[in-house]
C-alpha cells in the first residue's frame, strides 16, 4: 500500500471565534513540488504551523506518512518558517554545528557547499548579516537535511529577484526525488516554473488542487494569471 506523504482531513482552526481554516482536506504524495498559493491572510501559515505541530487544530486530523503529527513526524519534515529564528549571537559555523547535533539527517558538508555557492561566509556572525543573508543561511540549513517533506513558508520574501532564481534552483537540486516540497507564497510568478502541483487557499478554504501543467492547458493561462482571475488581485 502506498502511503500518502501528507494527509489532512476536515481540519478547522479559529482564533478569537474567527475561522482561519475551514474544513481543509488535502493529500500530497512523494516526489512533488507543490505551491501552496494564497493572498496574505488566507490561512497558509496557520496550516503550515499545524502540520509542523506548532499549533493545535480545533478539529480534524493530520497524518505524515500515516503517522499523526508529533515527535515522529518532526523527524520527517524540514521546515523553513516565515521569519528567521536563528540566534543572532552565533556564527554561521556554530549554527551548522547546532543543526548537526540536533538533526540526525543533517548534512554539514552539503550546507557548507551551499553557503559557499551563495557567497556566504561560514565564519560570519549572523548579527553582522543583512536580513536577506540570514534568510539564505536559514534556507541552506533547511535544505541540507535529508527530509521526506520540506515546507518553506515564503522562502523568497526578503531576497532580490536574481537571488530568487538561484534559491529556486537550490531547492530544485537539493531534495531527494522521493521527497516533496511545499512552497507557500504569494509571489506566484517567481516560483511557477518549478511547480508540479498547485493548491489555492482562500479565506481558510482549499478552493483548488491541481496538477500545474494540466491546469495551465485547461485554462490556457499561467498559474499566476489563473490565480489573479480567481481572486481578482
Amino acid at each position: 500500500m502506498h502511503l500518502k506523504l501528507l494527509e489532512i482531513k476536515n481540519l478547522n482552526k479559529s482564533f478569537d471565534k474567527k475561522a482561519i481554516l475551514k474544513d481543509v482536506n488535502m493529500e500530497i504524495s512523494s516526489g512533488k513540488i507543490i505551491g501552496l498559493l494564497g493572498k496574505n491572510g488566507a490561512g497558509k501559515t496557520t496550516l503550515i504551523k499545524i502540520i509542523n505541530d506548532l499549533l493545535t487544530s480545533d478539529s480534524g486530523e493530520v497524518y505524515v506518512q500515516g503517522k499523526p503529527i508529533g515527535v515522529e513526524t518532526k523527524k520527517i519534515i524540514s521546515y523553513l518558517p516565515e521569519r528567521t529564528y536563528l540566534n543572532k549571537n552565533m556564527k554561521v559555523s556554530e549554527v551548522i554545528q547546532y543543526f548537526k547535533d540536533f538533526y540526525e539527517d543533517f548534512d554539514a558538508e552539503k550546507a557548507e557547499k551551499l553557503l559557499k555557492d551563495l557567497g556566504l561566509d561560514i565564519n560570519a556572525h549572523l548579527s553582522k548579516m543583512s536580513k536577506g543573508m540570514q534568510e539564505k543561511v536559514q534556507l541552506v540549513l533547511v535544505m541540507s537535511r535529508k527530509a521526506e517533506l520540506y515546507i518553506l513558508d515564503e522562502p523568497l520574501g526578503g531576497v532580490d529577484p536574481a537571488t530568487r532564481d538561484y534559491i529556486l534552483d537550490t531547492i530544485l537540486s537539493n531534495f531527494n526525488e522521493n521527497a516533496s516540497v511545499i512552497i507557500s507564497t504569494h509571489l506566484i510568478s517567481d516560483i511557477e516554473r518549478i511547480l508540479d502541483e498547485v493548491i489555492f487557499i482562500d479565506k481558510g478554504k482549499i478552493v483548488l488542487q491541481s496538477d500545474a501543467d494540466k491546469l495551465r492547458k485547461k485554462e490556457k493561462s499561467s498559474i499566476d494569471e489563473i490565480f489573479r482571475r480567481m481572486f481578482k488581485c
